[in-house]
């Protein structure tokens, strides 16, 4: 009668110590989805790019929320630069509506950035939901941002040029330039230049391919959150399940899109954990055919 209870408690004893490894283990998972840094490079090659541009590289950071890998950055600065980048682009959420991220943790990543490589900025839906855009611009720009506010510049590589646009997020003034108007615009002045866009939102991608520009470089969908196999990430940017152009390259017409998986996670109620889908530095090499 008395080996009955003894049973008992090394069974209890065994279903415990299961427990506290597997809760162990999914910690530690769920540590590494979130926290561990991971580089993915990809080309574009299109024959709409001059061949001074032929093995350029472009470093491209979205939707931090805030984030931190390494004391001040540290780590995520050691790794851009270990990419020798010709330019770095930062499409949008690196501050977090939620975590009232304050303005200089985007301007000493910026200033960061400008240290390695000319960079540029567009905004992202959480900026326009924190007060002073204009004084976060401004304070970017001190820092060696430039800013692109539905406004473009002109690329110059090995003697040939390319147009690098960039569009506020859609949160911000009611009468901004459109996306159509600044290609137009860049049609008039420069016909013919290869015209790449930032635009945080990745789900707009239709409605930039519309426009004509050549490749569009965009975040906003935190790759789909969880990315499992033969999907292309589980939940969209407005809720929706499995939504597409969440992380990768994809095309429509003569259009290509560029869509990080970003570095953070943003603070809603439920806050959004990654699963299967690390922090993602994106190295972008461009081929000229």
């Amino acid at each position: 009668m008395s080996q009955r209870p003894a049973r008992r408690r090394g069974r209890g004893r065994r279903a415990l110590l299961i427990l506290l490894l597997l809760t162990v283990f999914g910690a530690a998972f769920l540590w590494w989805s979130n926290r561990s840094l991971q580089v993915d490079r990809f080309t574009y090659a299109s024959p709409r790019l001059p061949a001074g541009f032929d093995g350029c590289v472009v470093v491209q950071l979205s939707d931090l929320h805030g984030a931190l890998f390494g004391e001040n950055n540290q780590d995520l600065i050691d790794a851009v630069r270990a990419e020798n980048p010709d330019y770095i682009f930062l499409t949008g959420d690196l501050l977090d509506r939620y975590r009232r991220t304050p303005q200089s943790y985007a301007v000493d990543l910026g200033r960061a950035m400008a240290a390695i490589a000319p960079t540029y900025f567009v905004t992202g839906n959480h900026e326009w939901a924190l007060p002073d855009v204009p004084g976060l611009k401004a304070q970017l720009e001190e820092a060696g941002v430039t800013v692109l506010s539905n406004q473009y510049v002109v690329l110059e590589r090995n003697g040939d040029q390319v147009v690098l646009a960039g569009v506020d997020d859609a949160n911000g003034y009611a009468d901004q330039k459109t996306p159509q108007e600044l290609y137009e615009e860049i049609q008039q002045d420069h016909p013919g230049l290869c015209t790449l866009l930032l635009a945080h939102r990745n789900n707009y991608f239709d409605r930039y391919a519309a426009c004509g520009y050549a490749l569009v470089l965009s975040g906003h969908a935190h790759g789909g959150l969880v990315r499992l196999p033969f999907t292309d990430g589980v939940f969209g940017s407005g809720g929706d399940l499995f939504p597409t152009w969440t992380a990768g390259v994809y095309t429509l017409g003569e259009s290509t899109l560029y869509a990080t998986r970003g570095l953070g996670n943003n603070t809603t109620p439920i806050p959004g954990f990654r699963m299967f889908n690390r922090p993602e530095i994106s190295v972008l090499e461009l081929v000229a055919q």
